[in-house]
């Protein structure tokens, strides 16, 4: 039985005035969920990150797009502003579909998006999505947690690396647990450097993982020791991915049956 995707979903009604705070996934379209792709189709205007491909936007057949996206060093839209013009197109009666890379609610801001759709008595759901730091080692063949060699995974932030405030990275060291860093290619060395003051061996794994499940998808493997290095000679940018740990080594394991 041919069934459409709106029936599959059964999502409820998106309503004019709502905002839909939903995630695209790490890159391709082939990772959307059902109920996004199903909103894309929906919205009067999509409001979008950078991290959103051209794969994904090719979907909004009707909607306005609106860009609005960070990039680390460069001109961008300030927080306030992408909130308030949520804001502003919802009570102008608009469907709005806020669309970021990944799931809104990790290192996407949409919290604090949320916090001030609610404050503002603007009615809004959140459509998670596939987080890129599983979706991006599922494409690497790195598994994200491995019977003996890792009981748990972290995910972190690492553009303020070793700035006031930031993650005490040499205690994350001392759990021997993989770590998955956002944001954190210009600061590689940095942070390599402090998780080996707080234990970690210079010869841990690492692989940095660009542009992952799209067509411009790269990865290099190296150590603590020698990532910054590598970084710089293959010339990797982001978006990317930084993985730290054990788990890296399976890769090489994986990859040998890899279609």
């Amino acid at each position: 039985m041919n069934e459409s995707i709106e029936t599959i979903v059964a999502a409820p009604v998106f309503e004019p005035g709502h905002v839909w705070l939903a995630g695209a996934g790490p890159g391709h379209p082939r990772y959307l969920t059902l109920e996004v792709a199903d909103a894309i189709g929906k919205a009067d205007v999509i409001v979008h990150d950078a991290l959103v491909s051209d794969g994904v936007l090719s979907l909004a057949t009707t909607a306005e797009l609106v860009f609005v996206g960070k990039r680390g060093g460069k001109p961008s839209v300030a927080q306030d502003d992408i909130t308030g013009l949520l804001i502003e197109l919802a009570r102008k009666g608009k469907r709005v579909l806020r669309l970021k890379g990944g799931d809104p609610f990790v290192f996407g801001r949409g919290g604090e998006e949320a916090e001030a759709l609610a404050r503002e008595n603007i009615p809004f759901r959140v459509l998670p999505g596939m987080t890129s730091a599983l979706a991006a080692l599922a494409s690497a063949n790195i598994p994200a947690t491995m019977r003996g060699m890792s009981r748990a995974i972290t995910l972190a932030t690492g553009h303020a690396a070793g700035s006031p405030g930031d993650l005490d990275w040499k205690a994350l060291a001392k759990t021997g647990e993989p770590i998955v860093v956002y944001m954190g290619v210009s600061t590689i060395g940095t942070i390599a450097r402090l998780l080996i003051e707080g234990g970690l061996s210079p010869e841990t794994p690492v692989a940095v993982l660009m542009a992952a499940t799209t067509p411009d998808e790269r990865s290099l493997t190296a150590t603590l020791a020698t990532v910054e290095a590598e970084v710089v000679r293959q010339k990797f940018a982001a978006p990317a991915l930084i993985v730290i740990g054990r788990i890296v080594s399976m890769q090489a394991v994986l990859s040998g049956s890899k279609p």
